[in-house]
């Protein structure tokens, strides 16, 4: 008996969930889909570079320069998008000018 009342298949799991679940998601994705692209919404730079991404260009951009030392990471990012570059390093926006 006690095994019985313990067994998950023993309840009907749908009947828990009401009907009006379904109806409910759909305004709520639509308005966190809305807020997401408010969110990653950002006015474009003149300055070529890396994106931002939700903050995950920065990430990139300041492990480059970690794990590449200065020099090689300048070089890359010059290649890249060429002589005047906006990159992050800890966060903060900065620029690479070479020639």
């Amino acid at each position: 008996m006690v095994l019985e009342t313990l067994n998950p298949m023993h309840y009907n799991i749908t009947s828990l969930v009401p009907d009006t679940m379904p109806v409910a998601t759909v305004p709520i994705l639509i308005l966190m889909g809305f807020l997401f692209l408010i969110w990653n919404h950002e006015e474009t730079s003149s300055i070529p570079g890396p994106g931002y991404c939700m903050g995950i260009g920065p990430l990139i951009s300041h492990g480059r320069f970690l794990w590449m030392g200065v020099g090689k990471a300048c070089n890359y990012y010059n290649r890249t998008y060429g002589e005047f570059v906006r990159v992050w390093i800890s966060g903060e926006e900065t620029f690479i000018i070479s020639k």
